[in-house]
């Protein structure tokens, strides 16, 4: 990607002329907004940190603080524009949110909240998920919007005939700023599954559900309740005079910026990697872990382990999607951090992870026998609706703070290893390489060292993979602002990506086999995390 060659003052009239490109993405842990110009460099960034709940056996957040944490994430923004370049942010060329795919946002008449926020986290549709996957043939994981719907309706839940409008947290987000009631298409195949033919939400799978709940005599149609798919390329509505002021209440942004449909975090990770066309792939790793392979022919068969969601250009994806990645590890650094205030050192989290993560490398191929299960939540891909974080050894495992380091990095791809066994060996989908992104990615070459050997195939992490989500979607957003209508999306991000590949890194023999026993050790001790959850109630 060419870098922004332009000068301060070229910016800062940009800038002050709404000519720059933002994109927000609204993740587990941080809401994060980035300023792009013409050539797609990011100029500026912003953030808010959240944190999600555990109320009433529900993973949530509160909806109030979604739009104040956007409002204090784009103030971040403005601020950082005016520290680097000078000037006033009040008005943009195009934008874009994105948010965590999935969940349960249950909207009535006056688009009042029904039920608190249920999001991706959850493992509470069990019974819907078997029943829907069996009645569409279709893999309907626990954590979309229809599986929630239909426990619901399973649970006999006072709220369901009063809904009015389903959306997502992007798709909420956007509604909010924009009145228009819409989704891009990955988002959406998160809620629904997806028709490649028409890029739109299944017909016959619509008047299944329909058929399913009848009885019941709702005064909606499925279809009624889902947002309007809109095309990637296409505008989805302008930022309303209300909006803005949910942006920026101090009044300094203007109403009228265009946005692009609102988008899931997958579509945002595969726009920010450049794996959108077939047997191209691509790992976010963070709180969650999820891999997508991009598809060339259809599954042979259903399994429930694997999401099949689409491109932002509608593509078909296999997704093997592991709720769990480095949660348990960062609160075990948490605890170091703390041991050491104890003896008087003053450490920062920063500080202890870039101590703590070259550790990995240094430590037995196998982790020395110690076995890990980070289960801050459930677990569909290995079957747990509920998780207990756990640590367990031998009396005669090499219990060292090497080994200990890295049992929690291969431990946190174990559960995704397993749904990419189904794909790779099972099904034979093809795939040249790993393309990867977040935050497990960040230690220099390590992540990706770890991955390639969790995976088994080349990982790649690109020059831009830093950026995130927030660049994916003001990619988007640019996508839908350019001026060349004729140029598909996989065109564009061949521009866009020129030049900034980076170097795929292959598997290194001894991390593949040492990886390899520990996945065997991982899977041989799930009824110890089984018993752990039984037991600890």
């Amino acid at each position: 990607m060419e870098k922004n060659g332009n000068s301060t003052e070229t910016i800062s009239q940009l800038l002050e002329n709404g000519g720059a490109i933002f994109g927000f993405e609204l993740g587990s842990t941080r809401i994060k907004a980035t300023l792009i110009g013409p050539d797609y460099s990011p100029l500026v960034s912003g953030s808010y940190g959240w944190e999600n709940k555990f109320e009433n056996g529900v993973w949530t957040y509160d909806i109030d603080d979604v739009l104040k944490g956007v409002e204090a994430c784009f103030s971040s923004l403005i601020s950082e524009v005016e520290k680097v370049y000078g000037v006033r942010l009040s008005k943009a060329s195009a934008g874009g949110f994105s948010a965590m795919m999935h969940g349960y946002i249950a909207l009535d008449e006056n688009d009042r909240l029904l039920v608190p926020f249920r999001t991706w986290r959850n493992n509470i549709t069990g019974e819907a998920s078997a029943e829907l996957t069996e009645l569409f043939a279709y893999p309907i994981p626990q954590r979309w919007s229809i599986a929630h719907l239909y426990q619901a309706i399973l649970n006999n839940e006072e709220h369901v005939p009063k809904i009015a409008r389903l959306t997502t947290l992007a798709g909420y987000v956007h509604m909010k700023l924009t009145g228009r009631h819409v989704i891009g298409i990955d988002d959406a195949s998160g809620m629904f599954p997806i028709d490649p033919k028409t890029k739109d939400y299944d017909e016959k799978m619509l008047a299944a559900f329909d058929n399913q709940v009848k009885d019941h005599n709702f005064p909606w149609k499925l279809k009624e309740l889902l947002p309007v798919i809109v095309p990637a390329g296409e505008e989805a509505g302008t930022i309303t005079e209300e909006g803005a002021r949910i942006l920026d209440s101090r009044g300094r942004f203007e109403a009228g910026t265009p946005l692009c449909p609102p988008e899931g975090d997958a579509g945002t990770g595969m726009i920010a990697t450049n794996s959108i066309k077939p047997r191209t792939g691509n790992v976010s790793a963070g709180t969650s872990v999820f891999a997508m392979l991009v598809l060339e022919k259809k599954l042979s068969k259903v399994h429930p382990e694997i999401d099949l969601v689409v491109t932002p250009d509608g593509s078909v994806v296999a997704m093997a999607h592991s709720n769990n990645c480095t949660s348990d590890f960062d609160a075990w650094v948490s605890l170091f951090v703390q041991a050491a205030e104890k003896m008087g050192k003053e450490v920062t989290q920063d500080e202890a992870f870039a101590a703590l993560i070259p550790l990995a490398l240094q430590g037995d191929a196998d982790a020395g026998g110690l076995l890990s299960y980070g289960y801050i939540s459930g677990e569909h891909l290995t079957g747990f609706s509920e998780g207990r974080p756990l640590f367990v050894r031998k009396p005669d495992s090499s219990f060292t703070i090497e080994n200990f380091v890295r049992s929690h990095l291969f431990s946190a791809l174990c559960a995704m290893r397993s749904g990419l066994d189904i794909l790779i060996e099972e099904e034979g989908v093809q795939v040249e390489e790993l393309r990867g992104h977040g935050g497990f990615f960040k230690a220099e070459d390590i992540g990706q060292r770890i991955m390639a050997a969790a995976a088994g195939t080349p990982v790649r992490v690109l020059d831009t993979a830093g950026e995130g989500g927030a660049w994916g979607m003001a990619l988007l957003a640019a996508f839908t602002a350019r001026g060349n209508k004729k140029t598909s999306l996989p065109e564009f991000l061949e521009q866009v990506f020129a030049g900034s590949m980076g170097t795929a890194r292959k598997p290194d023999p001894e991390d593949r086999k040492g990886f390899n026993t520990y996945y065997s050790r991982y899977k041989t001790g799930l009824p110890v995390e089984r018993a752990a959850v039984d037991t600890l109630l």
